[in-house]
């Protein structure tokens, strides 16, 4: 009998319709809804959707499951469920998201350089207020975590005749990137830019990466955008640092709980411009996405669970 695929996605009437035509040996099922889902999740052996939209309910209802491919890269919320069995493999969407990573980040730079806060409230004032306007040209970026994003961040500062820097310990070059620091000398490359850009994945070993001790290094000029995990960076200190005016400014789409409660103070925080985890999105995700899906389920009929590119480790 034939795996059966449950696609659960606001497009999986689309995604099931070009699985169908370009992929034989499953049975494919769509479901735009998560009652769609758990409807038809019993007989799922096989489930590809968003992460974040993976429930525990739907997990619990998927009796059946051998394998999820998340549409994301981020699987933070599979990883922490109780309701996920230790058997089912899991793997992960990627390689594909620096276009729109690369261009949220030079919202949140352009944004935070020019102040364009002010220019809103000004608008909304009907005020005529004018001041020199400083560039990215010249500036110098540091880019905390150099995978395939760094890399199309790179392009695009170079085009804007930015320095580039970066820190990793598992790279020693990059192409277009001027100087490579080791993780341990993370302040030395905070003093030395103008923006840190956080693209480093989350771990235990990057918990808290970006701390008091980083801000202090950073100076008043510097701006922190934070497009990678939430975890990443120490919020309570981000704040200090922002009220106080030791850094310049800061973008920030990630945070350590999301959506970010009501009562947290970097709403209203002077200086701090906030975007809703929005980083990996795009217009066009599903035609960026659908060449990893087809790729995980023609490896996975070849050769099952050990040969998917992109299998996450569960630590078991």
């Amino acid at each position: 009998m034939d795996e059966q695929v449950l696609i659960f996605n606001r497009d999986a009437p689309w995604f099931a319709q070009q699985l169908e035509q370009q992929l034989a040996g499953f049975r494919y099922q769509a479901a735009e809804t998560e009652t769609d889902a758990l409807d038809k999740a019993a007989d799922t052996t096989i489930l590809v959707a968003l992460a974040p939209q993976i429930s525990d309910e739907l997990l619990a209802a998927t009796a059946n499951l051998k394998w999820i491919h998340a549409l994301t890269s981020g699987v933070d919320n599979l990883l922490q469920s109780t309701e996920l069995s230790e058997q089912v493999v899991l793997s992960n969407s990627g390689g594909f998201h620096g276009p729109q990573m690369a261009e949220l980040t030079f919202l949140l730079m352009l944004s935070a350089l020019r102040d364009y806060p002010r220019m809103l409230n000004n608008q909304q004032a009907c005020k005529w207020e004018r001041w020199p306007q400083p560039l990215l040209c010249e500036k110098t970026v540091c880019i905390v975590g150099l995978g395939a994003i760094a890399e199309a961040l790179a392009v695009r500062c170079q085009a804007f005749g930015m320095r580039i820097t970066g820190v990793s310990d598992g790279r020693a070059s990059m192409d277009r990137v001027d100087k490579i620091y080791p993780r341990n000398a993370l302040c030395e490359a905070a003093s030395e830019c103008d923006f840190l850009v956080v693209l480093v994945p989350y771990s235990p070993a990057t918990h808290h990466l970006i701390d008091d001790e980083v801000f202090r290094a950073m100076g008043e000029h510097a701006i922190l955008v934070n497009v990678a995990r939430g975890g990443c960076v120490d919020e309570t200190a981000l704040k200090e640092h922002l009220d106080k005016g030791s850094i310049r400014a800061a973008g920030i789409d990630v945070f350590e709980t999301e959506p970010l409660p009501e009562n947290n103070p970097l709403w209203k925080t002077e200086r701090a411009l906030i975007t809703p985890h929005i980083g990996g999105m795009s217009d066009n995700y599903p035609q960026q996405v659908l060449p990893v899906v087809l790729e995980h389920l023609t490896a996975w009929q070849a050769g099952g669970a050990a040969a998917l590119p992109a299998r996450i480790d569960r630590g078991s």
